[in-house]
């Protein structure tokens, strides 16, 4: 059994952060409703690229749920939503700022029709502050806390970071906060409101970066380079590149002989990473003169045997077909009708020493979202009359 076995969770969210959350709670077991208009969550057409049929996007956040197509503004959607509600544990919002406010489901006003329920939120820049009330993106996020500023280059612009770290972030974050959620309901039978922010997780991610700025040292664009470690980043081989990193001193000790720098161990103004970190350029330059003498493949394996820390820099096809990955369990398999090689991202997280891997692909619009009204005590007529209304969208009656 997995372990939110039990719990249903209502989610009111699209594009990537609230969704990913989502995907998080149904992975560890929760029954997840994805509430999108009957239009679709816009995520499912962010493409090129896509993956059976679906924007990558969407795939990759939505696996494992049920769907249902619901206008909240429409004859009747209001209702709908409070009687999915009714047999809820956890509703999952992420919505611009006043949203739902303005439809009656604020916080306040949930929680006294349904006190036992989580109401948690996906927020831009947080429940406070003077830009509260603004939606937010991910790019957005990485250039207003900073991290723009300390990616790329040192002689190049500002970088985004190739993944939505931030969003993906929220999603966790937001996650571990329903997760508390349900066990202090566990303990007083009451639910309570729990939200994340774009902005704070920016922020959480830069953490030792502001922390060197409340001391005067703002960081800068350092490549695969950090400033408090050298050698530390990725240097060309004969053949390819690699990332090593001489995280202290006894490592210091392994690396030299492997890469002939022998006559480094005998220079006491080498001994100590913070020696060596204000000789960088001296240091560096003999690291770049010995690894392009060597092939990748021979040197990885040669720096691995001496335990110094090493990796190919791959692209993310070649990642597909390493031997680590293929073993790791992280590709999911899903049925699919159309695609029978389907596979999806797992979460990376293991219990007992297995995944809790998704039990369906992302669901089309509205797929499961007539089994989901008729458990909450809809009749099929009355779904037939939301349909035909336009509130709802759901797959069509069997027979």
């Amino acid at each position: 059994m997995k372990p939110l076995a039990g719990v249903r969770v209502i989610e009111l969210a699209q594009n990537l952060a609230g969704p990913y959350c989502g995907r998080i709670l149904s992975d560890l077991g929760a029954d997840v409703i994805k509430i999108e208009p009957p239009t679709g969550d816009a995520a499912r057409f962010w493409a090129p690229p896509t993956y059976a049929g679906d924007g990558t996007l969407f795939a990759a956040s939505n696996a494992g749920k049920r769907s249902l197509g619901l206008d909240l503004r429409g004859e009747g959607g209001a209702d709908v939503l409070h009687r999915l509600l009714d047999g809820a544990d956890v509703l999952l919002e992420a919505l611009r700022p006043g949203a739902l406010d303005a439809l009656g489901f604020d916080w306040e006003s949930v929680h006294r029709r349904h006190p036992r329920l989580i109401y948690a939120s996906v927020l831009a820049y947080g429940e406070e502050g003077p830009l509260s009330h603004l939606p937010g993106y991910e790019p957005l996020m990485q250039a207003h806390a900073g991290l723009l500023s300390y990616t790329g280059e040192a002689d190049g612009p500002p970088v985004r970071v190739g993944t939505s770290v931030v969003d993906l972030g929220t999603g966790m974050w937001t996650a571990v906060g329903v997760l508390a959620a349900l066990r202090e309901r566990d303990a007083t039978g009451v639910g309570s409101r729990v939200s994340g922010a774009l902005f704070d997780t920016a922020l959480a991610w830069s953490g030792y970066h502001l922390l060197a700025a409340l001391d005067g040292t703002v960081a800068g664009r350092w490549g695969t380079r950090l400033p408090m470690i050298c050698p530390y980043g990725a240097f060309e081989t004969r053949d390819g590149a690699l990332m090593i990193a001489v995280g202290n001193d006894r490592i210091f000790r392994r690396f030299c002989p492997v890469l002939g720098l022998d006559t480094w161990l005998h220079d006491p103004g080498l001994a100590r990473n913070a020696d060596r970190v204000a000789r960088r350029e001296e240091v560096e330059a003999g690291v770049v003169r010995a690894m392009r003498e060597r092939g990748q493949e021979e040197l990885l394996e040669a720096l691995r045997e001496a335990g110094v820390p090493a990796a190919p820099i791959r692209d993310v096809g070649e990642v597909l077909a390493d031997p680590q990955t293929q073993a790791s369990g992280m590709l999911a398999p899903l049925p699919h009708d159309e695609r029978p090689d389907y596979v999806t991202p797992a979460l990376p997280l293991r219990f007992g020493g297995s995944r809790p891997d998704p039990r369906t692909p992302p669901p089309a619009v509205g797929a499961g979202g007539r089994e989901a009204l008729l458990e909450a005590g809809l009749s099929a007529g009355e779904i037939d009359r939301l349909v035909a209304a336009g509130t709802v969208l759901t797959e069509p009656a069997e027979g």
